[in-house]
């Protein structure tokens, strides 16, 4: 009865923006959840600085496409789901994130949208719901499920408060300094002890 819910960029695969940043040459594009905590402030952001530059989402689709899950996050991945129910609430989106659920052997992701008009250009973003992550890990409690939560950023914090356990996997110096609560995790070894101790303390 128990369920682990994971972010997805930074815990699973490499920053999408980051990534994209660095092919455009476009340091402002850097800037991501670590940074920022207001997730429709940074959205925003980035949607003005795409249509400055006339970047379309076929332009971050080819760079999502060269991308791959992070070293050892398939055979984690695997690992956690011969153990537990698991689920990935990400802020991400699914126009973005199928090549990559492609190479991580299609994990139950639940994200967001985006909407682009008839020339690939990004228009808006829509969200699955406010607060979706912490919204997720309520309604599987509810479900009876003890829950197990991990990231790495601002955005993951009010999942992890939510959980019966949370846990930072790989998190900045910032998020380690605001959320002392939460035991970090630098790799993967640590990683799985981490929700193994976890399960034994929450109990079933």
């Amino acid at each position: 009865m128990q369920i682990v819910c994971l972010d997805l960029e930074g815990v699973l695969v490499p920053e999408i923006w980051i990534a994209f940043a660095e092919r455009t040459g476009i340091p402002e594009l850097r800037r991501t959840t670590r940074d920022e905590p207001d997730y429709d402030k940074l959205m925003k952001y980035r949607l003005n600085i795409l249509a400055e530059h006339k970047l379309g989402l076929p332009d971050i689709q080819e760079v999502i496409a060269s991308l791959g899950p992070m070293e050892g996050a398939r055979e984690f991945i695997d690992w956690l789901r011969e153990r537990f129910q698991v689920v990935i609430l990400s802020d991400t989106f699914y126009e973005f994130a199928e090549p990559l659920m492609r190479q991580l052997g299609w994990p139950t992701l639940l994200c967001h949208r985006l909407e682009a008009d008839a020339d690939g250009m990004l228009v808006n973003y829509h969200l699955r719901m406010p607060d979706q992550k912490r919204a997720a890990v309520k309604a599987f409690k509810e479900l009876n499920f003890r829950v197990i939560a991990a990231g790495d950023s601002y955005n993951d914090t009010a999942m992890l408060g939510e959980a019966h356990a949370g846990i930072l996997f790989h998190p900045p110096e910032n998020v380690v300094r605001e959320f002392p609560q939460f035991p970090v995790v630098r790799d993967y070894d640590a990683f799985r002890q981490a929700i193994l101790d976890a399960s034994a303390r929450i109990g079933e």
